[in-house]
């Protein structure tokens, strides 16, 4: 689905004006997303209860269709994330435009995933799993790798995307549940299940479970993470967002100019809040 915003110019604009004028909003329909029709998207965001960031995504869009946004991030979520982490609430707004994949679930309900074939490796290594016949965990991750090269591998890849992962995700707990879920990436913010007991959670079998509830918990997920790195927290707290998206993203933070990304939407969201 097609994320209209600032300055666009499109017959999905002008659509997006006449859905909204039905609601009250008395745009001039003229297919340009200007900074009347930017706040009547906030202003209706506002009212649903949506994240208030003016930019018509696929959740705006669903809202205006009329479909059932009560799995989905809310204001408040992020305003109660923002308290949390005694940040302003710009800096929330930042990251969940810049970091996250913008859905939590796919269109089927499940949760957005993606499957780490080396990591199920290392995970059925970390719990010693063995194959009776096997004797050790190092011939019984070399079997299963032979056997099941997609989900058992000391290479990355194999991705299948979308609800496929699900299926990969399925094989890999057949094997160990555990090991499965750990090897996943889940939700928003991409957490990977084996951050759970360094985040808070009683098992991966609970974060799990909780990821599949709905986009706050996936939010309070990504909120306990932060918490858990000192380090990372210090940097969000400074708005140091070169520092921040090297810790979080990794080396590959500035080719992807994920500081630069943030620092704009800080801006962009600094701006909005004052004029709140």
């Amino acid at each position: 689905m097609t994320t209209l915003r600032l300055d666009d110019r499109n017959l999905a604009v002008l659509t997006l004006q006449k859905q909204l004028n039905a609601l009250g909003a008395g745009l001039y329909p003229d297919g340009h997303y200007g900074e009347q029709t930017e706040q009547a998207v906030r202003d209706y965001q506002r009212r649903t209860g949506l994240v208030v960031d003016g930019i018509a995504g696929p959740k705006t869009m669903a809202a205006l269709a009329g479909q059932d946004i009560g799995h989905l991030l809310k204001q408040r979520d992020l305003e109660r994330a923002a308290e949390r982490l005694g940040v302003p609430l710009a800096s929330v707004l930042a990251i969940n435009l810049v970091e996250s994949k913008g859905n939590g679930f796919l269109d089927n309900g499940r949760p957005e995933i993606l499957f780490e074939r080396h990591v199920m490796r290392e995970r059925l290594l970390e719990h010693g799993y063995i194959l009776p016949s096997l004797g050790t965990p190092e011939a019984t991750a070399a079997a299963l790798a032979e056997r099941y090269p997609g989900i058992v591998n000391a290479t990355p890849g194999g991705y299948a995307g979308g609800a496929a992962e699900h299926q990969r995700l399925a094989q890999a707990r057949q094997i160990h549940d555990s090991a499965g879920l750990e090897s996943a990436s889940w939700g928003l913010f991409q957490i990977m299940g084996y951050h759970w007991q360094r985040i808070g959670y009683a098992s991966v079998q609970e974060f799990a479970h909780c990821m599949a509830e709905n986009e706050a918990q996936q939010l309070g997920a990504f909120v306990r993470f932060i918490e858990a790195d000192q380090a990372l927290h210090k940097a969000l707290k400074a708005r140091k967002w070169a520092e921040f998206a090297r810790r979080y993203n990794g080396a590959a933070y500035a080719r992807n100019l994920y500081d630069v990304k943030l620092t704009r939407a800080y801006e962009q969201f600094a701006w909005l809040q004052e004029a709140a």
